[in-house]
């Protein structure tokens, strides 16, 4: 893709159903040339979303947790504090041909880097469930993508851990992947004796490798 300013929009903790709320209005304005392409940063309280194609038995049965039907792509998985999330709101037909997803992947990896935590993306082989997202060299998951594109506009995004109760991933079958591992900064800074970055911190490379500017 060409490269075009990214706008910085930064938050703080927003219900999931607000967010996508206020997501829907920032895409009809970039429809119509009101605003430019945005890379929002935000928290969710905690909720597990999910595509129409998720299975049912793939649901968690019993949480507390709300569940809420989406429409993006992927399958079930789990948003809450600690996790950094960033929509996405981008005109594709102003910056050319390109993989947006695979542009994403690439630039949390760089962030990721940056940050001194090495990260990798995988392959989906033929007939398997989405490898979308981004993974350690050992194949844990630590980012999740999910995105939908209407009119030629982008939504939705990614789901970075940063330090999340990742027991919240358990209760049901996260990115339609029965034997996923999730993981976090957190978790991976602990195991290697180092202090895990701060949300600023994190969110300062995320913009940077994915060239946003406020």
């Amino acid at each position: 893709m060409d490269e075009h300013t990214l706008e910085r929009v930064d938050l703080g903790e927003v219900p999931y159903e607000e967010a996508i709320a206020r997501m829907t209005e920032w895409v009809r304005q970039r429809r119509e040339g009101l605003i430019g392409d945005r890379l929002v940063l935000l928290h969710h309280p905690p909720v597990i979303t999910y595509g129409a194609r998720t299975p049912p038995e793939e649901l968690p049965r019993g949480t507390t947790i709300p569940l809420v039907e989406v429409d993006r792509g992927g399958q079930a998985t789990y948003h809450g504090p600690g996790q950094l999330i960033g929509y996405l709101v981008i005109n594709l037909r102003e910056r050319g041909p390109g993989d947006i997803v695979r542009w994403v992947e690439n630039g949390l990896i760089r962030a990721l880097d940056s940050l001194g935590f090495p990260a990798v993306r995988r392959d989906t082989p033929p007939g398997a469930q989405s490898l979308v997202g981004v993974w350690t060299p050992d194949h844990r998951k630590i980012a999740s993508i999910g995105m939908r594109i209407r009119g030629g506009v982008t939504s939705h995004g990614f789901a970075l851990n940063v330090s999340p109760d990742l027991s919240a991933f358990t209760s049901f079958t996260a990115c339609g992947l029965p034997d996923v591992e999730m993981t976090s900064l957190a978790h991976l800074a602990t195991a290697r004796g180092t202090p895990a970055p701060d949300d600023a911190e994190v969110r300062g490379a995320v913009a940077k490798a994915l060239g946003a500017t406020d």
